[in-house]
C-alpha cells in the first residue's frame, strides 16, 4: 500500500473512531464472503462493518486518543463503528455470533473506555434506548397521576363531608318540622 493510501486510510479510520458512539473489534476468521454480507445487513442503520489492517488500526486509535486497543489488535481484526443505538449494535453482533461462531466478539471502545467482550455482552443484554424512554416516560405519566391524586384527595374530602352535613342539617330540619305542632295549632288547644 502507498504511503499516501495508508495515510489516508488511517485518518478515516481515526475520524470514525472519534465520530462513533461506540467501536466493537471482532475476529471474523472463518467467515464466508455471504456471511460478511450478511453481517453487514443486519447491522446497517446502527453500524458500519470494516476489515481493517492491525497496524493501521493501532495508529488510529493512537492519533483518535484511544489507549488500551493494542491487545485486542491479534490476528485478523475487522470494526463495527457503531453510529446508532449502541445496545442494538451489540445485540446484532452477539446475535450473529451465535448463529456464526467463527466471529469472536474481541472487544471494543465506547466513551473512551476499552471494553473488554464480556462487557460488551453486558451492553447487549440491556435494553434499547427507546424501551428504557417509554419505560421511563411511564413511570413520569404513572408518578403524575399518583401527585394529580394525591392533591385532588383533600378536595374531594371536604366536598363529601359538605355534602354529608347538608343533607344531615337537612334532614334534622326536616324531621324537626314534621313532629312540632304548628304554632297556630297550638294557640287554638291553650284557648
Amino acid at each position: 500500500m502507498a504511503q499516501n493510501t495508508k495515510a489516508t486510510v488511517v485518518a478515516e479510520l481515526a475520524e470514525s473512531m472519534r465520530s462513533s458512539q461506540a467501536t466493537v473489534l471482532t475476529e471474523y476468521r472463518g467467515l464466508t464472503v455471504a456471511q460478511m454480507k450478511e453481517l453487514r445487513r443486519s447491522l446497517a442503520g446502527n453500524a458500519s462493518y470494516v476489515v481493517v489492517k492491525n497496524t493501521l488500526t493501532k495508529i488510529a486509535a493512537k492519533d483518535a486518543g484511544i489507549d488500551g486497543l493494542d491487545e485486542l489488535l491479534v490476528g485478523p481484526s475487522a470494526v463495527a463503528f457503531v453510529d446508532g443505538d449502541p445496545v442494538e449494535a451489540a445485540k446484532g453482533l452477539r446475535t450473529f455470533a451465535k448463529a456464526n461462531p467463527a466471529l469472536v466478539i474481541k472487544g471494543g471502545v465506547m466513551e473512551g473506555k476499552v471494553l473488554t467482550a464480556a462487557e460488551i455482552s453486558k451492553l447487549a443484554d440491556l435494553e434499547s434506548r427507546e424501551v428504557l424512554l417509554a419505560k421511563l416516560a411511564g413511570a413520569m405519566k404513572a408518578s403524575m397521576s399518583g401527585a394529580a391524586s394525591l392533591f385532588n384527595a383533600p378536595l374531594a374530602q371536604t366536598a363529601r363531608l359538605v355534602e354529608a352535613l347538608r343533607a344531615k342539617a337537612e334532614e334534622q330540619q326536616g324531621s324537626s318540622g314534621a313532629t312540632s305542632p304548628a304554632p297556630a295549632e297550638s294557640e287554638a288547644e291553650t284557648a
